[in-house]
C-alpha cells in the first residue's frame, strides 16, 4: 500500500466532510468565521486532492499548480482569516498584527538568505506590505475597532486574487512539476521567487493566528492564575499602555503554563469548560503541519503528508470536542441527527466556536 497514495486521499475525505459540517453550521447561523473556515476546508480537501491524484495517476501541469496554488498559498491563510473573525471583537488584532508584521520580515530574510531567481522587488514589497497591514491593525485594536478582521480580510482576498493571476500568467520549464525523487512529494522548486514568498507570508500569518487564537480561547476559558498582571486599558496612559503592550505576550504565556495544573484539577472533576480541551486541540492541529510545511519548503519532504494528515484530524477533533461547535451532530445540509448532546449536563453552553 502507497503511502503516498493513501495518506492525502484521507487528508482530502476528511477535509472535505469537515468542511461540509461547517458549512451546514455557517447555513444555520450566518457566522463569518464559519463561511472562511469552509473555504479554507475545500481549500485544504482540493491541495491533498491534487496530491493523491499526482501520486496515484502521475503528476501534470496544471495538477502542480493547482497544488501549489492552493495548498501552499492559500489554505493557511483562509484558515487563519477564519480565526480573525471569530476573535474580531477581543484585542487578538495585536497577534495578527505581530503575526503579519513576522511573516513579512521573514519573508524579506529568507529571499536575502536564498536568493530565489527571479524575486524582483517583491520581497521588499510584502515586507512593507506587512508593516502598512500591521500598523493600520494595531490602531484599530487600539480603540477596540473590530475592523481589524476586515483588514485581515482585505490581505487574504486580495493575496488570493493576486496569486491566481501569477499563476496563470507563469511559464513553467518542462515537464511543468517537480517532485522530490525520494519522496515523491511535490516541491515547489520550479516556481519564481516572486510565487514562492507568497508562500511564508501567507503561511506564517495563517498558521500563527490559527494557533494562537486557540491557545488564546483556552487561555480565556481555563481557570486563571495571573503570576504577571499587565492591562491594556488605553485610559492608563500613553507610556504605561506601551509597557503592557510589551509585557502582554511574556505574561499571556506564563500565566498560561501557571494555569495548566488548575486546568488539569478542573478537566479531572468535569468543570472544565469543553473549550480548552477543544482549542488545545486545534492548536496542536495548526501547529504540526506549520512544521512539517516548513520542513517540505527546505528540503524535509518525508514528514509533509503525514503532517497534513495529523493536522487536519486534530483540528477536526478539536471541533468536534467542542459543544460550542456542535451541540449536535448532524448530516450535513438535511435535519438528520446523529448525535445529539446534552448542553445542559455540560461545564458551559454558549453560541460561538472556539478560536
Amino acid at each position: 500500500m502507497d503511502l503516498n497514495v493513501v495518506l492525502p486521499l484521507l487528508s482530502s475525505v476528511l477535509a472535505f466532510a469537515f468542511a461540509a459540517m461547517v458549512g451546514d453550521q455557517w447555513i444555520r447561523r450566518r457566522q463569518p468565521y464559519q463561511l472562511v473556515w469552509t473555504i479554507g476546508l475545500v481549500w485544504f480537501g482540493i491541495a491533498a486532492g491534487t496530491e493523491f491524484l499526482g501520486a496515484a495517476f502521475g503528476w501534470s501541469e496544471p495538477l502542480y499548480r493547482t497544488w501549489y496554488l492552493v495548498g501552499a498559498v492559500w489554505v493557511a491563510g483562509w484558515l487563519g482569516l477564519g480565526t480573525a473573525y471569530l476573535l474580531a471583537k477581543t484585542r487578538f488584532g495585536y497577534a495578527f498584527a505581530a503575526s503579519i508584521l513576522l511573516a513579512g520580515l521573514f519573508t524579506f530574510l529568507t529571499d536575502q538568505r536564498y536568493h530565489y531567481p527571479d524575486s524582483g522587488a517583491a520581497p521588499l514589497l510584502y515586507f512593507l506590505v506587512g508593516l502598512a497591514v500591521a500598523s493600520g491593525a494595531v490602531a484599530l485594536t487600539i480603540f477596540r475597532d473590530e475592523r481589524w478582521a476586515h483588514l485581515a480580510g482585505v490581505v487574504v482576498v486580495a493575496g488570493t486574487a493576486v496569486s491566481a493571476v501569477m499563476m496563470l500568467t507563469v511559464q513553467l520549464p518542462a515537464p511543468g512539476f517537480a517532485v522530490d525523487p525520494a519522496t515523491g512529494v511535490p516541491t515547489g522548486e520550479l516556481f519564481p521567487g516572486y510565487l514562492r514568498l507568497l508562500t511564508p507570508f501567507f503561511n506564517i500569518t495563517g498558521a500563527f493566528l490559527l494557533v494562537l487564537g486557540a491557545l488564546y480561547s483556552a487561555y480565556i476559558f481555563m481557570p486563571k492564575r495571573r503570576v504577571i498582571r499587565y492591562s491594556l486599558d488605553t485610559s492608563q496612559g500613553v507610556g504605561r499602555f506601551g509597557a503592557s503592550l510589551l509585557i502582554a505576550p511574556i505574561a499571556i504565556v506564563v500565566n498560561l503554563l501557571a494555569s495548566l495544573p488548575g486546568a488539569v484539577v478542573a478537566l479531572l472533576s468535569g468543570r472544565l469548560s469543553s473549550r480548552v480541551p477543544a482549542t488545545i486541540l486545534i492548536a496542536v492541529g495548526g501547529l504540526i503541519p506549520a512544521i512539517t510545511d516548513g520542513l517540505n519548503r527546505f528540503g524535509t519532504t518525508s514528514a509533509f503528508l503525514v503532517g497534513q494528515l495529523l493536522g487536519i484530524g486534530f483540528l477536526f477533533v478539536g471541533f468536534l470536542a467542542s459543544i460550542e461547535v456542535f451541540s449536535d451532530i448532524r448530516l450535513p445540509f438535511t435535519r438528520i441527527v446523529l448525535v445529539r448532546r446534552d448542553l445542559a449536563a455540560m461545564p458551559d453552553s454558549v453560541d460561538s466556536p472556539p478560536g
